[in-house]
Protein backbone atom coordinates (compact mmCIF):
# COMPACT_ATOMS: atom_id res chain seq x y z
CA UNK A 1 0.00 0.00 0.00
CA UNK A 2 1.48 3.61 -0.98
CA UNK A 3 2.72 5.60 1.56
CA UNK A 4 0.68 8.73 2.34
CA UNK A 5 1.36 12.25 3.26
CA UNK A 6 -0.52 15.49 2.99
CA UNK A 7 0.91 18.61 2.80
CA UNK A 8 0.71 22.52 1.92
CA UNK A 9 4.25 22.68 -0.46
CA UNK A 10 6.17 20.48 -2.90
CA UNK A 11 9.48 19.62 -1.62
CA UNK A 12 9.99 16.55 -4.39
CA UNK A 13 10.60 18.82 -7.50
CA UNK A 14 12.00 15.78 -9.15
CA UNK A 15 8.79 13.52 -8.43
CA UNK A 16 6.07 12.77 -11.13
CA UNK A 17 3.34 16.04 -10.83
CA UNK A 18 -0.50 15.24 -11.36
CA UNK A 19 -3.03 17.73 -11.28
CA UNK A 20 -7.01 16.84 -11.63
CA UNK A 21 -8.82 19.68 -13.40
CA UNK A 22 -12.60 20.04 -13.85
CA UNK A 23 -14.06 20.56 -17.29
CA UNK A 24 -14.08 24.42 -16.66
CA UNK A 25 -10.49 24.36 -15.17
CA UNK A 26 -8.81 22.91 -18.12
CA UNK A 27 -10.61 25.72 -20.06
CA UNK A 28 -8.69 28.08 -18.32
CA UNK A 29 -5.87 26.24 -17.63
CA UNK A 30 -2.82 27.16 -20.48
CA UNK A 31 -1.37 23.86 -20.36
CA UNK A 32 -4.61 21.72 -20.78
CA UNK A 33 -5.39 24.43 -23.71
CA UNK A 34 -2.09 23.29 -25.11
CA UNK A 35 -2.71 20.03 -25.84
CA UNK A 36 -6.20 20.01 -26.20
CA UNK A 37 -7.54 18.48 -22.89
CA UNK A 38 -10.95 18.74 -22.04
CA UNK A 39 -11.29 17.65 -18.59
CA UNK A 40 -13.65 14.90 -19.11
CA UNK A 41 -14.12 12.43 -16.82
CA UNK A 42 -12.51 9.69 -18.78
CA UNK A 43 -9.39 11.61 -19.50
CA UNK A 44 -5.58 11.78 -18.93
CA UNK A 45 -2.64 12.77 -20.64
CA UNK A 46 0.98 13.34 -19.58
CA UNK A 47 4.01 14.65 -20.94
CA UNK A 48 7.56 16.49 -19.67
CA UNK A 49 7.76 20.03 -18.27
CA UNK A 50 10.48 22.35 -19.52
CA UNK A 51 12.42 20.70 -16.73
CA UNK A 52 12.15 17.37 -17.53
CA UNK A 53 9.31 16.48 -14.99
CA UNK A 54 6.42 14.16 -15.61
CA UNK A 55 3.60 16.21 -16.01
CA UNK A 56 -0.21 14.24 -15.86
CA UNK A 57 -3.52 16.01 -16.37
CA UNK A 58 -6.33 13.99 -15.49
CA UNK A 59 -10.14 15.18 -15.74
CA UNK A 60 -12.73 15.23 -13.13
CA UNK A 61 -15.35 16.15 -15.70
CA UNK A 62 -18.24 18.57 -14.86
CA UNK A 63 -17.38 18.93 -10.90
CA UNK A 64 -14.91 17.62 -8.54
CA UNK A 65 -16.95 14.80 -5.94
CA UNK A 66 -15.46 11.68 -4.69
CA UNK A 67 -15.91 9.44 -7.15
CA UNK A 68 -14.50 11.66 -10.03
CA UNK A 69 -11.63 12.41 -7.97
CA UNK A 70 -10.88 9.06 -6.83
CA UNK A 71 -11.36 7.83 -10.59
CA UNK A 72 -8.88 10.90 -11.87
CA UNK A 73 -6.02 9.86 -8.81
CA UNK A 74 -6.57 6.21 -10.01
CA UNK A 75 -5.85 7.13 -13.69
CA UNK A 76 -2.73 9.87 -12.95
CA UNK A 77 -1.42 6.89 -10.88
CA UNK A 78 -1.70 4.28 -13.46
CA UNK A 79 0.17 6.93 -15.89
CA UNK A 80 3.28 6.41 -13.39
CA UNK A 81 3.80 3.24 -11.70
CA UNK A 82 7.18 3.13 -12.87
CA UNK A 83 8.14 6.27 -10.44
CA UNK A 84 8.94 5.98 -7.20
CA UNK A 85 6.93 9.01 -5.99
CA UNK A 86 3.92 10.52 -7.07
CA UNK A 87 2.80 14.28 -6.02
CA UNK A 88 -1.15 15.04 -6.73
CA UNK A 89 -2.37 19.12 -6.85
CA UNK A 90 -5.19 18.74 -4.40
CA UNK A 91 -5.50 22.57 -5.20
CA UNK A 92 -8.54 23.94 -3.47
CA UNK A 93 -10.61 20.42 -2.67
CA UNK A 94 -12.20 19.95 0.61
CA UNK A 95 -10.36 17.38 2.85
CA UNK A 96 -13.40 14.61 2.19
CA UNK A 97 -12.29 15.18 -1.79
CA UNK A 98 -8.48 15.19 -1.09
CA UNK A 99 -8.08 11.83 0.90
CA UNK A 100 -10.44 10.49 -2.01
CA UNK A 101 -7.00 11.37 -4.07
CA UNK A 102 -5.42 8.69 -1.60
CA UNK A 103 -8.09 6.33 -2.43
CA UNK A 104 -7.76 6.41 -6.06
CA UNK A 105 -4.12 5.82 -6.23
CA UNK A 106 -3.13 3.89 -3.63
CA UNK A 107 -6.25 1.29 -5.39
CA UNK A 108 -4.85 1.83 -8.71
CA UNK A 109 -0.62 1.30 -7.41
CA UNK A 110 -1.62 -2.36 -5.91
CA UNK A 111 0.07 -5.10 -7.80
CA UNK A 112 0.21 -8.95 -6.97
CA UNK A 113 3.74 -9.22 -7.87
CA UNK A 114 5.32 -11.53 -4.99
CA UNK A 115 5.99 -14.31 -7.73
CA UNK A 116 7.30 -12.78 -10.38
CA UNK A 117 11.20 -13.82 -10.61
CA UNK A 118 12.21 -10.68 -12.85
CA UNK A 119 10.95 -7.42 -14.18
CA UNK A 120 7.95 -7.19 -16.37
CA UNK A 121 9.51 -6.86 -19.89
CA UNK A 122 6.34 -5.40 -21.50
CA UNK A 123 6.71 -2.07 -19.29
CA UNK A 124 8.00 -0.07 -16.34
CA UNK A 125 8.40 -2.05 -12.93
CA UNK A 126 5.55 -1.05 -10.53
CA UNK A 127 7.85 1.02 -7.82
CA UNK A 128 5.16 3.74 -7.22
CA UNK A 129 5.69 3.58 -3.30
CA UNK A 130 5.08 7.11 -2.27
CA UNK A 131 2.56 9.70 -2.72
CA UNK A 132 2.00 13.53 -1.30
CA UNK A 133 -1.34 15.20 -1.78
CA UNK A 134 -0.91 18.91 -1.55
CA UNK A 135 -3.73 20.76 0.07
CA UNK A 136 -4.49 23.40 2.26
CA UNK A 137 -6.69 21.29 4.30
CA UNK A 138 -3.66 19.10 5.57
CA UNK A 139 -4.73 18.28 8.72
CA UNK A 140 -8.43 17.21 8.32
CA UNK A 141 -7.17 15.71 4.92
CA UNK A 142 -5.01 13.43 7.05
CA UNK A 143 -7.72 13.01 9.53
CA UNK A 144 -10.39 11.39 6.61
CA UNK A 145 -7.66 9.49 5.26
CA UNK A 146 -6.92 7.62 8.19
CA UNK A 147 -10.53 6.37 7.92
CA UNK A 148 -10.54 5.68 4.49
CA UNK A 149 -6.81 4.08 4.63
CA UNK A 150 -8.62 1.08 7.14
CA UNK A 151 -11.20 0.43 3.70
CA UNK A 152 -8.43 0.51 0.77
CA UNK A 153 -6.40 -1.72 3.67
CA UNK A 154 -8.98 -4.33 3.51
CA UNK A 155 -9.51 -4.15 -0.20
CA UNK A 156 -5.82 -4.78 -0.51
CA UNK A 157 -5.86 -7.49 1.59
CA UNK A 158 -8.94 -9.36 0.00
CA UNK A 159 -7.13 -8.84 -3.73
CA UNK A 160 -3.78 -10.71 -2.46
CA UNK A 161 -5.87 -13.21 -1.08
CA UNK A 162 -8.08 -13.85 -4.89
CA UNK A 163 -5.18 -13.31 -6.71
CA UNK A 164 -3.08 -15.82 -4.96
CA UNK A 165 -3.03 -19.74 -6.84
CA UNK A 166 -5.31 -22.03 -5.68
CA UNK A 167 -2.24 -24.44 -5.13
CA UNK A 168 -0.95 -21.68 -2.91
CA UNK A 169 -4.28 -21.06 -1.38
CA UNK A 170 -5.94 -24.16 0.17
CA UNK A 171 -8.46 -23.74 2.98
CA UNK A 172 -5.82 -24.54 5.33
CA UNK A 173 -3.29 -21.81 3.73
CA UNK A 174 -6.35 -19.39 3.86
CA UNK A 175 -6.75 -20.16 7.29
CA UNK A 176 -3.25 -19.63 8.24
CA UNK A 177 -3.13 -16.48 6.10
CA UNK A 178 -6.16 -15.48 8.54
CA UNK A 179 -4.77 -15.94 11.51
CA UNK A 180 -2.91 -12.82 10.99
CA UNK A 181 -5.44 -11.08 11.78
CA UNK A 182 -4.86 -11.04 15.13
CA UNK A 183 -2.05 -8.46 15.15
CA UNK A 184 -4.99 -6.43 14.73
CA UNK A 185 -6.92 -7.25 17.16
CA UNK A 186 -9.64 -9.62 15.75
CA UNK A 187 -10.03 -12.83 17.41
CA UNK A 188 -9.42 -15.86 14.93
CA UNK A 189 -10.86 -19.51 15.43
CA UNK A 190 -10.34 -22.47 12.70
CA UNK A 191 -12.42 -25.18 13.10
CA UNK A 192 -11.40 -28.39 11.28
CA UNK A 193 -12.87 -30.99 9.80
CA UNK A 194 -13.56 -32.97 12.61
CA UNK A 195 -15.39 -30.31 14.40
CA UNK A 196 -17.60 -29.33 10.90
CA UNK A 197 -18.57 -33.33 11.66
CA UNK A 198 -19.44 -33.52 14.66
CA UNK A 199 -21.73 -30.01 15.33
CA UNK A 200 -23.77 -31.32 11.21
CA UNK A 201 -22.21 -29.06 8.80
CA UNK A 202 -23.25 -31.57 6.07
CA UNK A 203 -23.46 -29.50 3.25
CA UNK A 204 -20.64 -28.31 3.74
CA UNK A 205 -18.74 -31.59 3.86
CA UNK A 206 -20.41 -32.81 1.13
CA UNK A 207 -19.00 -29.83 -1.46
CA UNK A 208 -15.40 -31.00 0.36
CA UNK A 209 -15.69 -34.81 -0.26
CA UNK A 210 -13.68 -34.78 -3.24
CA UNK A 211 -10.76 -33.07 -2.49
CA UNK A 212 -7.43 -33.38 -0.51
CA UNK A 213 -7.17 -30.81 1.00
CA UNK A 214 -10.20 -30.90 4.02
CA UNK A 215 -12.01 -28.06 4.57
CA UNK A 216 -12.39 -26.05 7.63
CA UNK A 217 -14.29 -23.03 9.40
CA UNK A 218 -12.88 -19.43 9.41
CA UNK A 219 -14.52 -17.42 12.62
CA UNK A 220 -13.42 -13.66 13.12
CA UNK A 221 -14.30 -11.64 15.61
CA UNK A 222 -14.39 -7.85 16.23
CA UNK A 223 -15.58 -7.26 19.73
CA UNK A 224 -16.43 -3.32 19.07
CA UNK A 225 -17.40 -0.96 21.95
CA UNK A 226 -21.08 -1.39 21.47
CA UNK A 227 -22.83 -3.64 24.28
CA UNK A 228 -25.57 -5.02 21.50
CA UNK A 229 -25.10 -8.63 19.28
CA UNK A 230 -22.89 -8.33 16.07
CA UNK A 231 -23.48 -7.62 12.46
CA UNK A 232 -22.25 -10.76 10.99
CA UNK A 233 -20.61 -11.36 7.09
CA UNK A 234 -20.56 -14.84 6.12
CA UNK A 235 -18.53 -15.20 3.08
CA UNK A 236 -18.13 -18.23 0.39
CA UNK A 237 -14.49 -19.25 0.42
CA UNK A 238 -14.30 -21.82 -2.68
CA UNK A 239 -10.43 -21.82 -3.22
CA UNK A 240 -10.85 -23.70 -6.33
CA UNK A 241 -14.36 -24.99 -7.87
CA UNK A 242 -13.74 -27.44 -10.45
CA UNK A 243 -17.74 -28.20 -10.82
CA UNK A 244 -17.27 -31.56 -9.13
CA UNK A 245 -18.84 -34.02 -10.95
CA UNK A 246 -21.10 -31.76 -12.71
CA UNK A 247 -17.49 -30.52 -14.41
CA UNK A 248 -17.16 -26.93 -15.92
CA UNK A 249 -15.60 -26.54 -19.33
CA UNK A 250 -12.08 -25.66 -19.47
CA UNK A 251 -12.95 -22.25 -20.85
CA UNK A 252 -11.85 -19.49 -18.26
CA UNK A 253 -11.36 -22.47 -15.26
CA UNK A 254 -8.25 -20.94 -14.35
CA UNK A 255 -10.32 -18.12 -13.11
CA UNK A 256 -12.42 -20.61 -10.67
CA UNK A 257 -9.35 -19.83 -7.98
CA UNK A 258 -11.77 -16.84 -7.48
CA UNK A 259 -14.24 -18.20 -6.12
CA UNK A 260 -13.67 -17.73 -2.55
CA UNK A 261 -13.61 -13.55 -3.24
CA UNK A 262 -16.79 -13.73 -0.82
CA UNK A 263 -14.89 -14.69 1.76
CA UNK A 264 -12.09 -12.75 1.14
CA UNK A 265 -13.81 -9.78 0.80
CA UNK A 266 -15.92 -10.52 4.73
CA UNK A 267 -11.70 -10.61 5.98
CA UNK A 268 -10.81 -7.53 4.39
CA UNK A 269 -13.78 -5.88 5.72
CA UNK A 270 -12.92 -7.18 8.97
CA UNK A 271 -9.71 -5.54 9.25
CA UNK A 272 -11.05 -2.48 8.07
CA UNK A 273 -13.66 -2.14 11.34
CA UNK A 274 -10.37 -3.01 13.42
CA UNK A 275 -8.11 -0.81 11.33
CA UNK A 276 -10.40 1.89 12.07
CA UNK A 277 -11.50 0.85 15.38
CA UNK A 278 -15.28 0.75 14.48
CA UNK A 279 -17.49 0.44 18.06
CA UNK A 280 -19.90 -2.23 16.07
CA UNK A 281 -19.46 -5.77 17.26
CA UNK A 282 -18.96 -8.19 14.09
CA UNK A 283 -18.28 -11.78 13.28
CA UNK A 284 -17.36 -13.18 9.96
CA UNK A 285 -18.02 -16.85 8.81
CA UNK A 286 -16.04 -18.41 6.57
CA UNK A 287 -16.51 -21.60 4.79
CA UNK A 288 -13.21 -22.28 3.23
CA UNK A 289 -13.49 -25.36 1.29
CA UNK A 290 -12.40 -26.90 -2.44
CA UNK A 291 -14.93 -28.77 -4.87
CA UNK A 292 -13.13 -30.92 -6.59
CA UNK A 293 -13.51 -34.38 -8.42
CA UNK A 294 -12.26 -37.55 -6.19
CA UNK A 295 -13.58 -40.81 -5.52
CA UNK A 296 -15.83 -39.73 -2.62
CA UNK A 297 -16.93 -36.86 -4.41
CA UNK A 298 -20.70 -35.89 -3.99
CA UNK A 299 -22.97 -36.74 -6.89
CA UNK A 300 -26.34 -35.38 -8.30
CA UNK A 301 -29.22 -36.79 -6.56
CA UNK A 302 -27.28 -37.57 -2.81
CA UNK A 303 -28.79 -35.66 -0.11
CA UNK A 304 -27.03 -33.91 2.76
CA UNK A 305 -28.10 -32.42 6.23
CA UNK A 306 -27.67 -28.74 7.14
CA UNK A 307 -26.55 -27.82 10.49
CA UNK A 308 -29.94 -26.80 11.54
CA UNK A 309 -31.22 -30.29 10.09
CA UNK A 310 -32.63 -29.42 6.55
CA UNK A 311 -32.18 -31.95 4.57
CA UNK A 312 -31.38 -30.89 0.68
CA UNK A 313 -31.46 -32.71 -2.44
CA UNK A 314 -27.98 -32.24 -4.87
CA UNK A 315 -28.99 -31.11 -8.14
CA UNK A 316 -26.11 -29.77 -9.59
CA UNK A 317 -22.58 -30.24 -7.68
CA UNK A 318 -21.39 -27.15 -9.45
CA UNK A 319 -24.25 -25.46 -7.47
CA UNK A 320 -21.87 -25.72 -4.59
CA UNK A 321 -21.41 -22.67 -3.28
CA UNK A 322 -24.89 -22.09 -1.57
CA UNK A 323 -24.48 -25.33 0.31
CA UNK A 324 -21.62 -23.96 2.10
CA UNK A 325 -23.84 -20.78 2.48
CA UNK A 326 -26.62 -22.71 3.75
CA UNK A 327 -24.49 -24.64 7.17
CA UNK A 328 -22.30 -20.77 7.61
CA UNK A 329 -25.85 -19.16 7.54
CA UNK A 330 -28.18 -21.18 9.76
CA UNK A 331 -25.03 -21.74 12.18
CA UNK A 332 -23.77 -17.86 12.46
CA UNK A 333 -27.67 -17.79 13.25
CA UNK A 334 -28.05 -19.99 15.80
CA UNK A 335 -24.34 -19.45 17.42
CA UNK A 336 -24.48 -15.56 17.41
CA UNK A 337 -28.22 -14.11 17.09
CA UNK A 338 -26.80 -11.65 14.88
CA UNK A 339 -28.72 -7.90 14.03
CA UNK A 340 -28.31 -8.90 10.70
CA UNK A 341 -26.66 -11.28 8.32
CA UNK A 342 -24.73 -9.96 5.34
CA UNK A 343 -23.47 -13.04 2.55
CA UNK A 344 -20.99 -11.87 0.07
CA UNK A 345 -20.33 -14.84 -3.03
CA UNK A 346 -19.57 -15.73 -6.34
CA UNK A 347 -22.77 -17.59 -6.81
CA UNK A 348 -24.34 -17.71 -10.08
CA UNK A 349 -23.55 -17.32 -13.84
CA UNK A 350 -26.90 -15.97 -14.38
CA UNK A 351 -26.19 -12.76 -12.13
CA UNK A 352 -23.47 -11.99 -14.59
CA UNK A 353 -25.73 -12.29 -17.43
CA UNK A 354 -28.16 -10.13 -15.87
CA UNK A 355 -25.72 -7.20 -14.49
CA UNK A 356 -22.27 -8.19 -16.34
CA UNK A 357 -18.91 -7.10 -14.99
CA UNK A 358 -20.50 -3.78 -13.51
CA UNK A 359 -22.70 -4.04 -10.47
CA UNK A 360 -23.14 -7.56 -7.92
CA UNK A 361 -26.90 -8.90 -7.35
CA UNK A 362 -28.54 -7.39 -4.16
CA UNK A 363 -31.11 -9.90 -2.72
CA UNK A 364 -32.60 -8.47 0.46
CA UNK A 365 -35.40 -9.53 3.19
CA UNK A 366 -35.43 -5.86 4.50
CA UNK A 367 -35.71 -2.88 2.74
CA UNK A 368 -34.08 -0.63 4.74
CA UNK A 369 -30.89 -2.60 5.91
CA UNK A 370 -30.99 -3.14 1.59
CA UNK A 371 -31.31 0.55 1.19
CA UNK A 372 -28.01 1.00 3.29
CA UNK A 373 -26.43 -1.54 1.39
CA UNK A 374 -26.95 0.34 -2.27
CA UNK A 375 -26.19 3.61 -0.87
CA UNK A 376 -22.72 2.14 1.10
CA UNK A 377 -21.88 0.63 -2.38
CA UNK A 378 -22.12 4.00 -4.37
CA UNK A 379 -20.05 6.05 -1.80
CA UNK A 380 -17.43 3.38 -2.16
CA UNK A 381 -17.62 2.94 -5.81
CA UNK A 382 -18.66 -0.59 -5.37
CA UNK A 383 -22.40 -0.70 -6.97
CA UNK A 384 -25.13 -3.35 -6.62
CA UNK A 385 -28.70 -3.51 -8.00
CA UNK A 386 -31.84 -4.70 -6.21
CA UNK A 387 -33.07 -8.11 -7.31
CA UNK A 388 -36.30 -9.67 -7.07
CA UNK A 389 -36.29 -12.25 -3.42
CA UNK A 390 -40.04 -13.17 -4.47
CA UNK A 391 -41.97 -16.60 -2.68
CA UNK A 392 -42.08 -18.19 -5.89
CA UNK A 393 -38.27 -18.62 -6.43
CA UNK A 394 -38.05 -20.54 -3.18
CA UNK A 395 -41.69 -22.63 -4.79
CA UNK A 396 -39.65 -23.76 -7.69
CA UNK A 397 -36.90 -25.62 -5.27
CA UNK A 398 -39.82 -27.98 -3.46
CA UNK A 399 -37.82 -31.65 -3.36
CA UNK A 400 -39.81 -34.70 -4.07
CA UNK A 401 -37.34 -36.97 -1.54
CA UNK A 402 -35.78 -33.90 0.90
CA UNK A 403 -36.76 -30.67 2.32
CA UNK A 404 -35.29 -28.26 -0.34
CA UNK A 405 -33.51 -28.84 -3.68
CA UNK A 406 -29.49 -27.03 -4.57
CA UNK A 407 -31.13 -25.57 -7.32
CA UNK A 408 -33.66 -26.11 -10.62
CA UNK A 409 -32.94 -29.19 -13.09
CA UNK A 410 -33.56 -27.27 -16.29
CA UNK A 411 -32.48 -24.77 -18.76
CA UNK A 412 -33.16 -20.84 -19.08
CA UNK A 413 -33.89 -20.36 -15.18
CA UNK A 414 -33.27 -17.66 -12.94
CA UNK A 415 -30.82 -19.33 -11.39
CA UNK A 416 -29.69 -16.30 -9.37
CA UNK A 417 -32.76 -15.95 -7.63
CA UNK A 418 -33.19 -19.72 -6.73
CA UNK A 419 -30.01 -19.11 -5.15
CA UNK A 420 -31.04 -16.19 -3.23
CA UNK A 421 -34.01 -17.88 -2.00
CA UNK A 422 -32.20 -21.34 -1.29
CA UNK A 423 -30.27 -18.98 1.13
CA UNK A 424 -33.00 -16.63 2.80
CA UNK A 425 -34.40 -20.42 3.93
CA UNK A 426 -31.30 -21.22 6.62
CA UNK A 427 -31.14 -16.85 7.31
CA UNK A 428 -34.41 -17.78 8.86
CA UNK A 429 -36.32 -14.40 10.57
CA UNK A 430 -32.65 -12.59 10.83
CA UNK A 431 -33.02 -9.38 8.58
CA UNK A 432 -30.90 -10.94 5.64
CA UNK A 433 -28.72 -9.73 2.76
CA UNK A 434 -27.12 -11.68 -0.30
CA UNK A 435 -24.58 -9.82 -2.51
CA UNK A 436 -23.88 -12.07 -5.53
CA UNK A 437 -20.66 -10.81 -6.94
CA UNK A 438 -19.48 -13.38 -9.75
CA UNK A 439 -19.04 -10.70 -12.47
CA UNK A 440 -17.66 -7.97 -10.38
CA UNK A 441 -14.77 -10.19 -8.34
CA UNK A 442 -12.15 -10.08 -11.27
CA UNK A 443 -11.37 -7.23 -13.73
CA UNK A 444 -10.68 -8.53 -17.31
CA UNK A 445 -8.97 -4.89 -18.00
CA UNK A 446 -7.06 -2.29 -16.18
CA UNK A 447 -9.29 -0.18 -14.78
CA UNK A 448 -9.29 3.85 -13.17
CA UNK A 449 -8.59 2.02 -10.01
CA UNK A 450 -7.06 -1.21 -10.34
CA UNK A 451 -4.91 -3.62 -12.66
CA UNK A 452 -6.99 -6.30 -14.44
CA UNK A 453 -7.51 -9.32 -11.99
CA UNK A 454 -8.57 -9.17 -8.44
CA UNK A 455 -10.79 -6.29 -7.34
CA UNK A 456 -11.67 -6.62 -3.56
CA UNK A 457 -15.14 -5.79 -4.43
CA UNK A 458 -17.05 -6.38 -1.11
CA UNK A 459 -14.33 -5.33 1.41
CA UNK A 460 -15.12 -1.35 1.31
CA UNK A 461 -18.47 -2.04 0.95
CA UNK A 462 -19.23 -3.61 4.16
CA UNK A 463 -16.61 -1.00 6.37
CA UNK A 464 -19.41 1.71 4.66
CA UNK A 465 -22.35 -0.16 5.56
CA UNK A 466 -21.55 -0.94 9.17
CA UNK A 467 -20.69 2.85 9.59
CA UNK A 468 -23.61 4.08 7.66
CA UNK A 469 -25.96 1.37 9.51
CA UNK A 470 -24.71 0.53 12.60
CA UNK A 471 -22.07 2.05 14.61
CA UNK A 472 -24.79 3.98 16.96
CA UNK A 473 -26.02 2.67 20.13
CA UNK A 474 -29.10 1.96 18.71
CA UNK A 475 -28.27 1.31 15.19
Amino acid sequence: MLSVRFRKRDSHPEAALARLLTAAEAAADPLARLIGFAGRADEVASGRDATGRLVVLAGLGAQAEASSVRAAAGRAAGLVLGEKRLVVQGGGLAAELAAEIAVGASLRAWRFDRLKTRPDPDGPPPRLKRLKVLTEAKRDAGAVWETLSAGVAGALFARDLVAEPSNRLTPTVFAARLRGLAEDGIEVEIRDRDWLARRGFGALLGVGRGSANPPCLAVLRWKGAIDRAPIALVGKGVTFDTGGVYLKPADKMWEMRADMAGAAACAGAMLALARRRSPCPAVAVLGLVENMIGAEAQRPSDVVRAVDGTTIEVIDTDAEGRLVLADCLAWTRIAHAPVAMIDVATLTGAIVVALGPHRAGLFATDAALAAHVAAAGEAVGEPVWPMPLDEAYGEALKSDIADIRNCVAARLQPDACHAAAFLKRFAGDTPFVHLDIAGVDLRAEDSDLGPAGATGFGARLLDRLVALRFEDQDG
